[in-house]
């Protein structure tokens, strides 16, 4: 038996089982099977290995996409300078880490991008976000960091930063915090919506719901609004490409 699965915590969010178990029906592949491994703390992820000796992949999710990093024998080079691991691949003793939201990200994200969108706002600072930036930086489009935790001398602004000339400089918006996200679907990310306008491209990463409160306020104000499934299809995809490569 082929087997695959999830980490993080928590899981019940998560559509990758059924997605790889319909993958699996589909391709007619009998010897393949998808489960999800949620660790309360990344701590326990020695065990799951040693437990589970037939795995040869993992996808790793909220919380554990920086945290995972020193448990890895190795980094793909791409992987290494985004700082942020969602993949792993297996090869009997050796774990090898790889980001596939970079590729997910980049596939979906720049089809919509028109000439007026010349500087983005990243709300967020975790895995998903080294992501997104990596992608921004290769595409030399600039950007500012927006979090909640704000240090002195760290480069990112907080939300009571953003006014109207930093949202109307900023035509690109991108949400890579968990807010909005099922079962919180009225949360939204904190910014001034009311300067929005339709040369806005809202992109959020989370799928569920297809439309979050952040993506239906900029829809209102007639921006373009795009979710994370398209997103999450390329880097699953992905990831099977690099587990079976």
């Amino acid at each position: 038996m082929k087997r695959y699965g999830l980490i993080g915590y928590p899981l019940g969010h998560s559509f990758s089982k059924k997605y790889f178990s319909s993958k699996f029906e589909k391709e007619g592949l009998a010897d393949c099977i998808f489960d999800l491994y949620p660790l309360a703390n990344i701590s326990d992820f020695p065990n799951l290995i040693k437990s589970q000796q037939d795995l040869l992949g993992l996808a790793v999710t909220i919380p554990y996409k920086q945290l995972i990093i020193p448990f890895l024998s190795g980094i793909d080079p791409n992987t290494r300078n985004v700082g942020a691991v969602n993949c792993i691949k297996i090869i009997k003793e050796k774990l090898i880490g790889y980001n596939t939201d970079i590729v997910g990200f980049e596939k979906s994200f720049l089809p919509l991008l028109q000439p007026y969108h010349q500087r983005a706002l990243v709300l967020g600072t975790g895995g998903a976000a080294k992501a997104v930036q990596y992608v921004l930086q290769k595409i030399h489009l600039p950007f500012l960091q927006v979090s909640r935790k704000v240090s002195p001398g760290n480069g990112i602004i907080s939300y009571k930063d953003l006014d109207e000339k930093i949202i109307q400089d900023h035509t690109v918006i991108i949400n890579c915090t968990p807010v909005g996200m099922v079962p919180n679907e009225n949360m939204y990310p904190d910014i001034p919506y009311q300067y929005i306008t339709t040369k806005h491209l809202l992109y959020d990463l989370i799928y569920k719901p297809e439309t979050t409160l952040f993506l239906q306020k900029g829809l209102t104000l007639g921006a373009l609004a795009k979710n994370g499934y398209d997103m999450l299809i390329l880097q699953a995809e992905e990831n099977w490409r690099i587990w079976n490569s």
